[in-house]
């Protein structure tokens, strides 16, 4: 019998410089991220991710935004 273990992924945002496009949160298949209500440094609300345990390192938040300000790290 083999057990399958989930893998977990870390997804790093550069909040500091998101411009708030929301091309990441419009394309996330587990619809895991959102534009926070706070503001970062440029005056620009960034996105966050709400729920960590269900990114399936899919990438397409990686692949979409155009700063490539995305980061997305197995556990």
């Amino acid at each position: 019998m083999t057990t399958t273990t989930k893998k977990s992924f870390v997804v790093k945002i550069d909040r500091e410089h998101c411009k708030g496009c929301e091309l990441c949160v419009i394309n996330c298949p587990q619809k895991i991220l959102v534009l926070s209500n706070n503001v970062n440094k440029l005056g620009y609300m960034y996105a966050e991710v709400i729920d960590k345990e269900k990114c399936t390192g899919c990438g397409r938040c990686y692949i979409m935004c155009p700063d490539y300000l995305i980061e997305i790290y197995e556990k």
